[in-house]
């Protein structure tokens, strides 16, 4: 199966996270990355990526026990494949949004 690797996935996605994160403290003027008392926008992000990775590594796993020949139906490795391929695509996009959003404010003039 092409693409369906949970860890390079998951890595792909937390690496995408930390950069975010890294642009947020940018943005607010500060280093500092703790979380807040609060639960806020990097806890929201971090939970959707969490869910993706829960996604990706669930269809990887049925990927290996089909190909080891466990009774576990094609269709149900075809939608858990492409429910994992979804939603890191949508994570992704909304990343990239959220990055052309920034760089627009980041660039206005003061």
């Amino acid at each position: 199966m092409n693409g369906v690797n949970g860890t390079g996935n998951a890595n792909e996605a937390i690496r995408l996270l930390q950069e975010m994160q890294r642009m947020a403290a940018d943005a607010r003027g500060s280093t500092d990355t703790q979380k807040s008392a609060q639960p806020g926008f990097g806890d929201a992000m971090r939970t959707a990526v969490e869910q993706v990775n829960t996604l990706q590594l669930d269809a990887a796993a049925k990927t290996d026990a089909f190909t080891r020949g466990a009774d576990i139906p094609l269709t149900e490795v075809m939608v858990a494949t492409q429910k994992g391929r979804v939603a890191f695509e949508a994570t992704k996009q909304v990343r990239n949004h959220l990055v052309e959003a920034y760089r627009d404010i980041f660039n206005m003039p003061v």
